[in-house]
């Protein structure tokens, strides 16, 4: 059966709350208590989520030729080649030992996009931020905050209690896997299961213009090298760091393809824009590859990469073009959070942020 025509972007899709405002400001005051809590711990700024990489890598982005009118949009508009970063981490904001087991997260920087950017959005480059999971943990910014508040309160803290805890979680999500049932508020508080994020597939979440029409992005494997780290477990006993060794010493015997897919929204009660909780449904939204992200084997944890990628750039769903951008309340309110997260790191480290431009080749 042919999917139905997409539904095309207006304004009018997105219905922020009156108390939109509110909520980022009391967002900003939780993740000033994380930043705030680790730049003290760790005489360095942090980020206040996705604290830790597992691995920092660069390669390119190669747009698809003859795509179809719905699909060739923004970015996507034509075919093309672009150098990206890619960082790959956890979702805490304080850097835990690998023990204990949290979503994952795949930032990806696009350099050297042309278009009209977004409000305050430095550069040429296009963000796409990813989870290891099709859909959010909270349907709203109101509803995330309850997870925050949680995770300000007990960061850099009881480490001892948040390795007991999460090894109970992954034993929880096991049995609700059997029973068909995915939790994502269990995954959010340590049940993930500590999977190689280098098999993993990611997704946006949240949706986002496209163009003409709004979509959901993706990203996953398709290479033999990667597809045979799907759901490979890590081995993490006695070791802190064991993914981020691990993803090293994959990325040095190997090189990796992704396909990046979009899902176009052809159902607007179906597919919402404001409940990132929502799973579009792929039978009748189904996903489309766009571009090819292509790996090459490299050092994942290179010393003047990992420098340049942790202390002088910051990842945001605003940084892009007009044609992509962000919709909905969970990416409303992460405009001015993630900024603020950006500054405060820039300020306490004395380093400020920039943008990079495409090398020469």
């Amino acid at each position: 059966m042919k999917p139905s025509s997409p539904v095309r972007y207006t304004p009018d899709v997105e219905t922020p709350l009156d108390d939109e405002q509110k909520v980022i400001d009391s967002l900003i005051n939780d993740f000033d208590t994380i930043l705030e809590r680790t730049s003290e711990d760790y005489d360095h700024a942090v980020r206040s989520v996705h604290a830790k990489a597992h691995g920092i890598l660069k390669g390119s982005l190669r747009v698809e030729s003859a795509l179809p009118d719905e699909l060739a949009q923004g970015l996507f508009a034509k075919p093309g080649e672009y150098e990206v970063y890619l960082r790959l981490s956890t979702n805490a904001g304080d850097i835990l030992p690998d023990v204990i087991s949290l979503p994952r997260g795949l930032a990806l920087k696009v350099v050297g996009v042309e278009g009209e950017r977004l409000p305050d959005s430095e550069g040429h480059n296009q963000d796409f931020i990813m989870l290891n999971a099709p859909v959010f943990q909270a349907p709203n910014a109101e509803k995330f905050q309850t997870n925050l508040k949680m995770l300000a309160k007990t960061t850099d803290r009881l480490e001892g209690t948040k390795v007991a805890t999460s090894k109970t979680l992954q034993g929880v999500d096991k049995v609700l896997e059997k029973m068909h049932v995915d939790s994502p508020a269990v995954k959010s508080l340590g049940g993930v299961p500590n999977i190689d994020p280098l098999g993993e597939t990611y997704y946006s979440a949240t949706a986002f213009r496209y163009g003409d029409y709004m979509a959901k992005f993706s990203i996953r494997p398709i290479s033999d090298s990667l597809k045979a780290l799907s759901g490979r477990m890590v081995d993490i006993d006695g070791r802190r760091d064991a993914i981020r060794e691990d993803v090293r010493n994959e990325m040095k015997e190997r090189q990796g393809e992704w396909a990046f897919c979009v899902q176009l929204c052809r159902d607007i009660e179906q597919q919402p824009i404001e409940d990132a909780t929502v799973e579009w449904d792929e039978q009748s939204a189904p996903f489309y590859r766009v571009a090819t992200l292509h790996i090459p084997s490299q050092d994942s944890w290179q010393e003047a990469m990992v420098r340049q990628v942790e202390d002088e750039m910051r990842f945001s769903v605003w940084t892009g073009i007009a044609d992509h951008q962000p919709l909905g309340n969970i990416n409303r309110v992460r405009k001015e959070t993630y900024r603020h997260s950006a500054d405060f790191r820039a300020s306490f480290n004395a380093c400020p942020y920039h943008e990079p431009s495409a090398s020469s080749r």
